[in-house]
């Protein structure tokens, strides 16, 4: 059992998890918008997210991620260099017009953990920014890049589409941000030290309720539906979420609730 949770830690705090969170919400993207995604694109954005979250990881700012890690610490950073390399390798294999999406989302990311700014100030120290910054990158790794890859044109679907998957993973960030209530310093000013916390988890329904009417308007009856089982999941594990979580709540469910949506939704539209 010890061996157990020690995998499961590796697994979550490699990045792993997240990566194939985010892996699942770009193929969530190439059913619903009817795309041929080349697996070069899968394994760069697989290896790219496992290179981003570790890099803002231990660049010493979320100071959380760091409890129990010195046993493993030395493997995920070799993994995380070995990442990089195969991040380079498929990126060589994308085309001019994907760059020009990933260099802002990548300059996010580094300036995300990097104090770049006066007074040594990064991005996620800017009062409000650390969820919609998170989001943002999400949502142009999953729905833009995958749309321009595949030279598929630009709509203004495209563009509603992408803006419900902000609102989607900005709720996804929610139970993370009342977990790091305790861990995020006064001045970062993030939702729940604002709002309050019950006050945080009616916003979350609000833009859920929000991606729901967009998706509903977008989607056919088959995806919608789906879609709507992910969003009621979503808003309970936001319910259920407070300070005094469970080791695993947010870090593997709530970050699960990606790859659940591709499972559903592969299952749904293979009949």
């Amino acid at each position: 059992m010890r061996k157990f949770r020690e995998l499961i830690s590796v697994y979550i705090n490699s990045s792993i998890h997240v990566a194939l969170a985010v892996v699942a919400l770009t193929y969530v993207s190439a059913i619903e918008l009817a795309l041929e995604l080349p697996d070069y694109l899968v394994y760069f954005i697989f290896f790219a997210s496992i290179t981003g979250y570790n890099f803002v990881k231990y660049a010493g700012i979320a100071k959380l991620y760091h409890i129990s890690l010195t046993s493993n610490l030395r493997l995920i950073q070799i993994f995380s260099f070995i990442s990089f390399l195969l991040m380079l390798y498929f990126g060589w294999q994308l085309s001019a017009l994907a760059w020009l999406v990933l260099l802002p989302l990548g300059l996010l990311n580094f300036f995300y953990a990097v104090p770049v700014f006066l007074k040594a100030r990064n991005l996620r120290s800017i009062p409000f920014l650390k969820v919609f910054v998170i989001a943002l990158v999400w949502a142009g790794v999953s729905v833009y890049l995958p749309v321009i890859e595949t030279y598929t044109e630009l709509t203004s679907t495209t563009h509603w589409y992408a803006g419900q998957r902000f609102l989607t993973v900005c709720c996804l960030m929610i139970p993370f941000e009342i977990r790091d209530i305790r861990f995020d310093q006064i001045g970062i000013k993030t939702l729940p030290q604002v709002l309050g916390i019950t006050k945080t988890k009616i916003l979350g329904g609000l833009l859920l309720l929000i991606g729901s009417g967009i998706n509903f308007i977008l989607l056919d009856s088959t995806h919608f539906s789906v879609y709507l089982l992910v969003a009621l999941s979503l808003l309970l594990l936001i319910l259920f979420s407070k300070v005094h979580q469970k080791k695993y709540f947010a870090s593997f469910w709530v970050e699960a609730l990606p790859i659940f949506y591709l499972f559903v939704l592969i299952l749904i539209t293979s009949f």
